[in-house]
């Protein structure tokens, strides 16, 4: 099978790209947030395709994207105030709603919880397939499991070549970083993944909102709840490490006299992923600098495509500043602390 075209989203490609998903194939698409990898949602032998494909295991949940709330009360069976506020502020958005679940739900999608995972995505070209396919659309980010995220349509053309039907060109992703996933639970909301809306933002609107750790274990036999919330995740190839454990690496300790004094021992190749600037840029084969400005939203929209150049690079391993942990940072750290596992 040859590998898919990158199409420019015309109106014809759109309406192809609607029909694959109405007969059951692979449409990779973008949205604000990173490209997905999407199936039928409603069709369990192409949400099986879905999984297999990324090799993801069936344990972890999938979002479902819809292209309005007409679908929402077939796939929710509770809608509540607090929703109908979220939905009012940030639908079309990068916030992903985790409801009770009804019956017409597969529970492959839902990875056999009680509960399912709900976006209207803001991307013309995610908008228009969405209404042309008039079904909703199960998508994880169309990546292999675990590995960085795809914010360009090359990205998944690189990555899963030719195991999907037909990728649509969107351009660069806008946000960047996945969405926030908010679990409303009868005893509150509960972000059980940072992302494109910040918990600040939910705050403003609702109140406190209560945070899972990004590094606590989750155990895969109990089932997720939300995707992209395994301790090991979004990880490159070229080991990854925070800037603050650079002192325990063995070279880092000796230094360049150490070097000098035991030759043989060859000068690793380091590249750093860095905030808004790189300090002692010497010490690096590599520099990704992710917004001059100190912009986190700059940052975030660069981060995947950033980290993807560095693991392409050849390098022996990737050193990452953490970002200041408010708004956008906290979800970059989240995405950080996870990479570091992978």
């Amino acid at each position: 099978m040859a590998h898919p075209a990158v199409q420019e989203p015309t109106n014809m490609e759109i309406f192809r790209a609607a029909e694959i998903l109405r007969s059951g194939g692979l449409v990779a698409f973008p949205t604000e947030t990173v490209y997905g990898l999407g199936a039928n949602a409603l069709h369990e032998p192409a949400v099986a395709r879905v999984f297999d494909v990324k090799g993801r295991p069936r344990f972890d949940p999938l979002i479902v994207h819809v292209a309005d709330r007409t679908w929402i009360s077939r796939l929710a069976a509770e809608w509540p105030p607090q929703a109908q506020q979220l939905a009012d502020r940030f639908w079309p958005g990068p916030l992903t709603l985790v409801l009770p679940k009804t019956s017409l739900v597969p529970d492959l999608v839902t990875a056999g919880c009680s509960t399912v995972a709900l976006r209207i995505p803001d991307h013309p070209v995610a908008q228009a397939l969405l209404r042309a396919a008039e079904l909703p659309v199960a998508a994880p980010s169309a990546n292999p499991f675990g590995r960085i995220s795809p914010t360009t349509a090359v990205h998944v053309r690189d990555q899963l070549g030719d195991r999907i039907d037909l990728i649509l060109d969107g351009g660069p992703c806008r946000v960047g970083v996945e969405s926030t996933v908010l679990h409303l639970t009868p005893a509150g909301p509960v972000v059980l993944r940072p992302g494109g809306i910040t918990v600040e933002e939910l705050e403003d609107l609702i109140g406190t909102v209560q945070v899972i750790d990004a590094t606590s274990d989750e155990s895969p036999s109990a089932g997720l709840l939300a995707p992209g919330t395994l301790p090991s995740h979004y990880a490159p190839r070229t080991p990854l490490i925070l800037q603050s454990e650079t002192a325990l690496l063995p070279f880092e300790r000796g230094g360049a006299g150490a070097r000098r004094e035991n030759p043989s021992v060859p000068t690793p190749r380091l590249g750093l992923l860095a905030f808004h600037t790189a300090s002692d840029p010497a010490r690096f084969t590599c520099i990704e600098v992710l917004s001059s400005t100190s912009d986190l939203r700059e940052a975030a929209a660069n981060f995947f495509a950033a980290l993807r150049r560095l693991d392409a690079a050849g390098l022996d391993l990737i050193i990452a500043e953490v970002f200041p942990d408010v708004g956008l940072g906290r979800a970059l750290n989240d995405r950080l602390r996870r990479a570091v596992h992978g």
